[in-house]
């Protein structure tokens, strides 16, 4: 024993204090981003490699096939395609809009953003099924291809991304380690950080909405939209970093910025139920109020969470997620 013992005192002692490598969280497999931490591509499962490159293109293809139609539309002056434009604009922001929501999703099994994707996808369909059914036989053939694609692939998108979603989601354990509390804390911050960027995609289709329903719009009104678009871009970078710098003071700037944008919804309800005794034209009208209550509904969600988050701050998360790479 005792020509052993020399041997035994040589290797190294880990101390109590040390958490079991089972334990500890893998900040060395991570990369620290703005937007926290995400998954090396490298770490990622071929069949998950090949679902996000067959994501992409598909959008890249339905991205292209939306600017066609915009450009197509936009040298016509009938009102069909007035309002067919409006539909496309609103398609290519929810599109632009998937590209960043299953970047985040994948990268950072993140299921707040694979669900975010999800309603999406399932927003330009229900949208896309709609216009299609009211347009001429002229309309449906010049956006026969566009639909199409869109009906097939969001199908499939859907039904792949539902999938993904059940999967076992390790990403807040690699954050928050074996800590209950920490794995809360980064599902609260991942789902306020969506709720921003589902916020701000719901306040640019409203906009848009407005813009293109009234062809006659004053000056005034104009500058207020232009106001409000330029303050929704400011409020949702506000509401990023407060969340992901923990910044309390931020984040009561940022649920005082939403204040004028509750005005704003009251303002745009208005304007645009005093065009309805006008014209007696509803859809867009209808589709702009709509788009204002779940606004609302989002904004009401987020200061949910945000109230919940902010008393967790300085607690170590914001650490664990902007660990450097060991």
């Amino acid at each position: 024993m005792d020509e052993i013992s020399p041997l035994l005192g040589n290797q190294p002692q880990e101390s109590p204090d040390l958490l079991s490598p089972n334990l500890r969280p893998r900040h060395q497999e991570l990369i620290p981003t703005p937007c926290g931490p995400i998954k090396r591509w490298s770490e990622l499962s071929c069949l998950l490699k090949l679902y996000f490159c067959f994501t992409v293109a598909s959008l890249l293809v339905l991205l292209g096939l939306t600017l066609t139609s915009i450009y197509k539309q936009r040298m016509t002056t009938e009102v069909t395609d007035e309002d067919n434009f409006t539909v496309s604009l609103i398609q290519l922001v929810g599109i632009l809009f998937c590209f960043y929501y299953i970047s985040r999703g994948v990268l950072q099994e993140n299921r707040q953003e694979l669900m975010a994707f999800v309603l999406t996808v399932l927003v330009l369909i229900v949208r896309s099924v709609v216009n299609f059914s009211v347009l001429g036989s002229k309309g449906k053939q010049e956006l026969l291809v566009r639909f199409v694609c869109i009906m097939c692939l969001g199908g499939v998108h859907v039904v792949c991304t539902l999938l993904l979603f059940r999967r076992p989601n390790m990403m807040a354990f690699r954050v928050g380690g074996a800590l209950e509390s920490l794995q809360l804390q980064y599902f609260l911050l991942n789902l306020c950080f969506s709720m921003v960027t589902f916020d701000l995609q719901a306040q640019l289709c409203l906009c848009i909405l407005i813009t293109t329903s009234d062809s006659a719009m004053s000056n005034l009104n104009r500058i207020i939209l232009g106001v409000g678009v330029a303050w929704a871009f400011l409020t949702a970078a506000v509401g990023a970093v407060a969340v992901l710098k923990e910044a309390k003071v931020l984040v009561w700037v940022f649920m005082a910025q939403n204040l004028p944008q509750l005005a704003f919804f009251g303002y745009v309800v208005y304007m645009l139920a005093e065009k309805w005794f006008q014209d007696g034209i509803y859809t867009l009208e209808a589709a702009a109020v709509t788009g204002a209550v779940v606004s609302l509904v989002i904004k009401l969600v987020l200061f949910w969470g945000l109230i919940r988050l902010v008393h967790s701050f300085g607690q170590g998360l914001r650490e664990r997620m902007f660990a450097p790479s060991k």
